[in-house]
């Protein structure tokens, strides 16, 4: 049965939330000189909007939950196998419901907008409200004169879906759906999205302020009560950038957590811009210079988010990008917000320029001025550093537009096209960082920066040296970038100890910057210095499909042979289901049932697999010291999607993480390829060898049932069991020989997937007491796997943890200011 009312209810909230969004703007808009009447109307309707976004929210998920897959967006991007928090994950795999969060984002900063500054609330909420009427615009799914507007997540599978089946059965509906894409079937998916929508709509905050104030005549009064939430966002959008690069460190196998893939690109660059503009948004509040400056970087972010969202959800990248959504037919629609959006910013910029007051004083070079517009311009040029080369595919499309081939690839050096660059000038970043704030809290000549400079300059050329010295580094760019970074470390930590001392909440600039050197140590001795432990010394080939480097860095391991690898001996122990009741099972023990999600093992105990499509390859190491531990790195085979994505598992130690990932194992659907049957008489007692292992038959019973079915009164059935010695176990072959109605012989073969061979009763000979038994071989269960070494990557983690803290004692500090001027009375 097609639930109907559902699906309609939510597109009935869907319309609401379009409805209201756009009479909020107007009434605002109407309600911007402080008319209380009509602010009071926008803020009612604006809680209608909020409400039905809440509905749209929970249809969706009432929807996924209930796996109703006679909806597109359901049977697309969910199934019944999923867990509970992998659900959640579908709400916002697919466009319409990552704009369905970003839309619920920004209602609940709407909220808080509306509650917090009565008198920005008009100027602002107009802004806020604008950008909800796109949201939700590019969820309406309708069509408008042969124009579609947006993509509904409540349109059903038939009327999408153009399939025999539907003209033949209209209320078909699947028993299933295709699941989660296997790259977000990872922790970090439930979390990461959330934040990193969150930072996106934090963005427009600052935004509505400065144009707000645009509108307004405020022009430098947005100042104040934009800074607190330009800093709260950046935090945001910075956290939620570094979460997706660890997703990528611990679900993608390209070895690293960055690959200046177009769409973390597309992201990091309004960060960076962001950056710039709270920099120059507090060099204005200290000296009153910038403002203008501070209004085109605080727009200009924005405005990258909305060009980064264009780029991932147009389908521009194409096959670019792992991250890019597809094509939903919305690139005009996109394209549409993006530029209304930088017409309304350009229009009252250009209208209100000249009123914008400005610093005529020439900056000094010893001024905290200087070194912050030094700062920000290094910001800034990181950024566009960066958007030239993820911008190629829209350069091509421009010049297809316009009636020529441009034809730009993206670069395959990613070195020396963003790494190189990006690193020279994370150079500058760390010296400006570590010498603008001793310029900050104090008045400087050139006397007394040489005094506050010489002992964090000395001490860090001694850090660095014993660094250099230990590490054996030679790079020159790379000794350059650790001495700076070290510089900065040591000479913000002097800053802090110094401000700590009269009031440490004015000490999260330092703090920050602390943070930031620590990631860029963290950075270049985890990337720099990765090295390969699983260096294939041999000259064998493992794939002649396999680059050049791959069979350089990578092992092949045979099932409980133990093979070296540098400090490490490693024995591969086969494949693993992750079950609920006892963690790791061997495959080979486990049968499938009609449930996927139940197996039964050794034919006795029903187990239940926490994701059927996960298989895990068992690995042991033993240390030169005696010390032992084990991986499990995965595998995802996702058949629906026809996907298989192999994941690393992590080592780690406070100062390195072993990172391994299998490169290829053997196709789990192709049959082994069996030797010729080997046929031997043996004796109870014997001793025999199977495929170089000693085998001993231990006797022979009669079974009364096989697989649990009784056997009949004519019928007979005897089970030799034979007992195998491996490498560290023993192992027993069971194979039965069966005779029905005295007349008709069947055989029932044990296989040993360990030893990798199979074997069978052929015959009893009563009078020779004895059996004659046959047995094949196959190669044995292997796996190609690679294992890197990361020094110091917890550098990086540590000050991404380190620049929280500091954005949190700047915003505390921040917040308080704007909550004591308000209650002063003054306009905020």
């Amino acid at each position: 049965m097609i639930h109907y009312f559902e699906g309609q209810l939510g597109h009935v909230f869907v319309i609401i939330a379009f409805v209201t969004s756009i009479l909020s703007a107007y009434a605002f808009f109407k309600g911007r000189n402080q008319d209380t009447q009509w602010t009071s109307f926008g803020s009612k309707v604006f809680y209608v909007h909020s409400f039905a976004i809440l509905g749209i929210v929970g249809t969706l998920f009432y929807l996924i939950t209930n796996h109703y897959f006679e909806y597109h967006y359901v049977y697309s991007h969910s199934s019944k196998i999923l867990p509970v928090y992998y659900q959640i994950s579908c709400f916002w795999e697919g466009q319409e419901g990552s704009f369905l969060l970003w839309m619920f984002w920004n209602a609940v900063l709407g909220i808080i907008l509306m509650n917090t500054n009565k008198f920005w609330k008009a100027p602002v909420m107009l802004i806020m409200s604008l950008t909800q009427v796109f949201l939700a615009s590019m969820i309406l799914g309708v069509v408008i004169f042969e124009v579609k507007l947006g993509s509904s997540p409540f349109m059903l599978l038939r009327d999408v879906i153009d399939a025999p089946i539907f003209k033949t059965n209209p209320n078909f509906i699947p028993e299933d759906g295709n699941g989660l894409n296997p790259l977000l079937q990872n922790y970090w998916m439930v979390i990461h999205p959330p934040t990193l929508f969150l930072g996106f709509a934090t963005t427009v905050i600052p935004f509505a302020y400065c144009i707000g104030g645009l509108i307004i005549g405020k022009n430098k009064e947005w100042i104040r009560p934009a800074l607190p939430w330009a800093q709260f966002s950046a935090m945001i959008l910075g956290v939620g950038i570094l979460m997706g690069a660890y997703w990528a460190y611990e679900t993608l196998n390209f070895g690293g957590y960055w690959n200046w893939d177009p769409v973390e690109n597309a992201i990091y660059v309004p960060w960076l811009v962001l950056i710039g503009a709270i920099h120059v948004m507090i060099a204005y509040k200290k000296s009153g210079s910038a403002l203008k400056l501070s209004m085109i970087l605080v727009v200009a972010s924005f405005l990258l988010v909305l060009y980064a969202t264009f780029l991932t959800r147009s389908g521009i990248l194409g096959n670019s990008s792992v991250h890019s959504f597809t094509d939903l037919g919305l690139s005009g629609q996109l394209l549409i917000y993006l530029l209304a959006f930088v017409t309304l910013s350009v229009f009252f910029i250009v209208k209100r320029w000249k009123e914008v007051p400005s610093s005529k004083e020439e900056t000094s070079t010893y001024s905290r001025e200087f070194w912050i517009f030094m700062g920000a311009a290094v910001l800034c040029l990181m950024a566009f550093q960066v958007l030239i080369y993820t911008s190629m595919p829209v350069y091509n499309q421009i010049a297809a537009f316009l009636g020529f081939d441009l034809n730009l690839a993206p670069p395959t050096d990613i070195y020396d096209a963003y790494s190189l660059p990006q690193m020279i000038l994370a150079i500058f970043l760390a010296i400006l960082s570590g010498t603008g704030q001793f310029f900050w809290w104090k008045k400087m000549d050139g006397k007394k920066l040489k005094a506050e400079l010489t002992t964090p300059f000395i001490i860090s050329l001694v850090i660095s040296g014993l660094v250099i010295a230990i590490a054996k580094i030679t790079n020159p760019y790379y000794l350059i970038l650790l001495i700076a970074s070290v510089y900065s470390i040591v000479a913000n930590t002097k800053v802090f100890l110094g401000v700590a001392k009269s009031n440490i909440k004015l000490s999260g600039g330092s703090i920050a910057h602390i943070g930031i050197a620590l990631m860029l140590v963290g950075i270049l001795f985890s990337s720099g210095y990765s090295t390969i432990l699983s260096t294939n010394y041999t000259s064998m080939v493992w794939s002649t499909e396999f680059p050049e480097e791959v069979n350089r860095d990578n092992l092949l391991l045979f099932i409980n042979e133990p093979r070296q690898m540098k400090e490490y001996s490693m024995i591969y122990r086969g494949i693993r289901k992750e079950t609920r009741e006892e963690g790791y099972v061997d495959q080979n023990e486990l049968s499938l049932t009609s449930n996927p999600l139940k197996v039964v093992k050794n034919g006795e105990d029903t187990l239940t697999l926490i994701s059927p499509e996960n298989s895990f390859f068992e690995v042991e190491y033993h240390t030169e010291e005696g010390k032992q531990f084990t991986l499990f790195p995965r595998v995802q085979i996702n058949e629906s999607m026809d996907m298989i994505v192999y994941s690393p598992d992590i080592k780690r130690k406070l100062n390195a993480d072993m990172y391994t990932h299998v490169r290829t194992f053997p196709d789990p659907d192709q049959e082994p390829d069996w030797s010729e049957p080997q046929e031997i008489k043996v004796k109870i007692g014997d001793q025999f060898f199977i495929n170089d292992y000693v085998a001993t038959l231990q006797r022979m019973e009669p079974i009364s049932e096989i697989d649990g079915t009784p056997l009949s009164s004519g019928d007979v059935a005897v089970k030799a069991v034979i007992e195998v010695q491996g490498e560290f176990e023993n192992y027993a072959a069971e194979p039965i020989f069966v005779i029905r109605e005295r007349e008709y012989v069947g055989r029932i073969d044990d296989q040993v997937h360990d030893l990798a061979f199979r074997i069978s009763v052929q015959n009893i000979l009563p009078q020779e007491n004895a059996v004659v038994l046959a047995y094949q071989t196959t190669q044995k269960d292997w796996i190609i796997m690679e294992a890197v070494k990361k020094p110091w990557i917890n550098l990086l983690w540590i000050g991404t943890f380190m620049l929280v803290i500091g954005f949190v004692v700047a915003i505390r500090r921040r917040y308080v200011e704007f909550v004591k001027m308000r209650n002063k009375g003054v306009e905020v």
